[in-house]
Formats: C-alpha cells, sequence, structure tokens
C-alpha cells in the first residue's frame, strides 16, 4: 500500500540525503546554468569586439589585395584566414560559457557521479512513455512554465520597440552613424532587459527545484525508524546482544572471583577482588565492580569461599588507581600486606581448627 504524502511530515535525514545524491538527485537549475554560460560568452564577445573589428578588417582588406593580384579559389589562404579569425573570435567565447556553466552547476550541488542513474532503462527509450510524459499535467505544466519567461520577454521588446517607434519611422531622416548608433543603443536595452528576465527566472526556477527536491527528501516517522533499524541495527536484536555480552562478562568476572584470595569492599559501593600467590611480585587485581556489580562480586564471593574484608579507603583507592589484570601498585603494599597476613593467619586457624577435628581422640579404655 503506498504510503501518504500526508504522512511525511519530517526532514530527511542525512543518511537518505546521500543516497538520493548517489542517485544523482540534486537540486538544479538548468535554466540558470544555460543563462550563465550565455552571459559568459556574450560578455566575452563585447569585451572583444574592437580587437576583433580590427581584425576582420585587416582580414577583409587582405582579401581585397589578393583578390586584386590572383584568382581566389580553394588553394589559396582566404579560407586559412577566415578560419583563424573565426576561431579566434568564437574560441574564447565558447570556453567562457563552458567554463561559467561548469561553475554555476558545481555551485548549484557540487559535483556528482551517479554511476545508477547511468544504467540502460529500456523504459526511457519507450516512445509511447516520452509522448505519455509530453501531454501529461507535468509535461503541460513545464510548458507552461516555460512559456512564461518569453511572455516577460514579449513584453520588454514590446516596450521597447513602442517607446522608439517614434524614432524609427523616421530613420530615413537620420544620417548612418546616428542610425548604426541607435540601432546598437536598443539592441543593448533589449539585451540587458531580457537577460534580467532570464535571470530572474532562473533564480525563481532553481528555488521551485530545491523546494520539489526538498519535498521528494521528506520522510515520514516511520520511514526514520525503519532507516534507524537499517543503519543501527534492531533495537531488539541489539538488546539481546548486550545480555549476551553481559552474561558473559558475568561469567568471565566469575570465574576471576573464584581463584581471588581477598575481596576488598567499601561495603557496599565498591568491591576489588585481589589474587596472590608465593610466586607473584605483587598482588593482582583480577575483578572489580561499583554497585550492582560489587553486589555480584562479593555474591560469587561468598559463595565460594573468598575472604570478604572492609576497608572503605583501600576499596576506593584500589578501584580507581588498578585496571583488571594489573598488580597494584607499591604505594598500596602496606595497606594490601595487613590484609593478605589477616587473610592467611585466618586460614591457617582454620585449618588448624579442621585438623584438631579431624585427628582421632585417645581411647579412654586403654593403657594407663
Amino acid at each position: 500500500m503506498a504510503e501518504d504524502k500526508s504522512s511525511k511530515t519530517e526532514q530527511a535525514t542525512p543518511r537518505r540525503r546521500l543516497k538520493a545524491r548517489e542517485q544523482g538527485q540534486v537540486a538544479r537549475s538548468r535554466d540558470l546554468t544555460n543563462l550563465a554560460g550565455v552571459g559568459a560568452a556574450i560578455a566575452v564577445l563585447i569585451w572583444e569586439g574592437p580587437d576583433a573589428l580590427q581584425r576582420f578588417g585587416g582580414m577583409y582588406r587582405r582579401m581585397l589585395d589578393l583578390s586584386t593580384a590572383q584568382q581566389i579559389d580553394f588553394g589559396s589562404p582566404v579560407l586559412y584566414w577566415v578560419g583563424l579569425e573565426t576561431l579566434r573570435w568564437s574560441v574564447p567565447a565558447m570556453l567562457a560559457g563552458f567554463a561559467a556553466s561548469l561553475a554555476i552547476s558545481f555551485a548549484q550541488g557540487g559535483f556528482v557521479f551517479a554511476p545508477a542513474s547511468l544504467g540502460f532503462n529500456f523504459g526511457r527509450m519507450s516512445p509511447a512513455k516520452k509522448l505519455g510524459q509530453m501531454f501529461s499535467i507535468s509535461g503541460m505544466s513545464g510548458f507552461l512554465k516555460s512559456m512564461l519567461p518569453f511572455a516577460a520577454m514579449l513584453y520588454v521588446c514590446s516596450s521597447v520597440l513602442t517607446s522608439r517607434w517614434t524614432t524609427l519611422t523616421q530613420a530615413s531622416t537620420l544620417g548612418l552613424r546616428t542610425y548604426a548608433a541607435f540601432i546598437s543603443s536598443m539592441c543593448i536595452e533589449l539585451l540587458w532587459k531580457c537577460g534580467l528576465v532570464l535571470a530572474v527566472w532562473a533564480a525563481v526556477d532553481y528555488f521551485l527545484a530545491w523546494r520539489k527536491m526538498e519535498g521528494d527528501l521528506k520522510m515520514s516517522r516511520q520511514d526514520i525508524k525503519d532507516e534507524f533499524k537499517e543503519s543501527d541495527g534492531n533495537p531488539a536484536v541489539k538488546g539481546k546482544i548486550r545480555r549476551m555480552q553481559r552474561q558473559m562478562r558475568k561469567r568471565q568476572m566469575a570465574k576471576h572471583v573464584e581463584t581471588a584470595t581477598v575481596v576488598v569492599t567499601n561495603p557496599t559501593h565498591f568491591a576489588v577482588a585481589l589474587r596472590y600467590e608465593l610466586d607473584m611480585e605483587a598482588p593482582t587485581v583480577v575483578a572489580k565492580g561499583q554497585d550492582l556489580i560489587a553486589q555480584e562480586i562479593k555474591e560469587i564471593a561468598r559463595w565460594n569461599g573468598v575472604p570478604l574484608v572492609e576497608n572503605r579507603a583501600l576499596a576506593q583507592a584500589l578501584y580507581r588507581s588498578v585496571e583488571i589484570g594489573f598488580p597494584i601498585p607499591s604505594k598500596l603494599y602496606s595497606a594490601v600486606a595487613d590484609i593478605l597476613a589477616f587473610v592467611f593467619r585466618a586460614r591457617a586457624e582454620a585449618e588448624r581448627a579442621a585438623a584438631r577435628k579431624r585427628a582421632p581422640s585417645p581411647d579412654p579404655g586403654g593403657p594407663r
């Protein structure tokens, strides 16, 4: 079932914009690009106009001199002169137009390489589909939009001609230079006014293209949730993974606490499990935790018969200064040694008491 566009009320996420960009979907105005190219080309032609007129005048003089000396045919240098002057006049304008078009296109959306949009699509070559697009509502709306700047330029041209109609009707009374200056000024006025109309329309067209793209990129709340699941994973699966990781850490911690010699507690907020053997240089922290983890460490220690010793200052110092798997620093040797000595004495007394219990009692009926 197609999703209602009214539900797409959220702005596009960066990932959605990146995917659209990879598919070549960026806000661009062809009118703005074309206007920049044509404007740059015309500006270059106007800039090099006086020099070009002098060069063409010199070329025509050489052609006339050559025609008086010999017959002009395909082997004469006339074609070379014409081609050279044409290239010198047109190539800078074409390069300027290409550079301006490229710069404006890059400014609108940057450099976009979308291989997905270059794939072969047979539907693009279907004449029936093209005709349907031409005579569809969107196609007609595009045609009508293109008629707006044409109508504006037609109005500008008619207004300019109307304002100068009296001078045009009296052209026979004007001298050649005066008439040429008049026509030139009228053409320049038409040129900059029509260019202004096209510039305004190109800006409007870019705004409409940007607004349409933003509307197409909008997402619903469900789209954002689905994207979050795709990018970061399903929350249920992630929760299950976290639970499994906690269980694995708990089992690993339990194994380490089982090998501990003593657990130093805060007594409620901190718990640090220490292990020490006679062949070790210094006691090593095998497990530590705070709050709930501390309670788990103490529970595991009680279950496995590991002594619990309360020393608030030492428990906090061990928790903050020693990482799991590392020996304690030398500044804590004395405090830890006192606790280990107490534990070893208690263990030795417990072993002696157990040995006395296991020893057989003397027989009262024996020899005296």
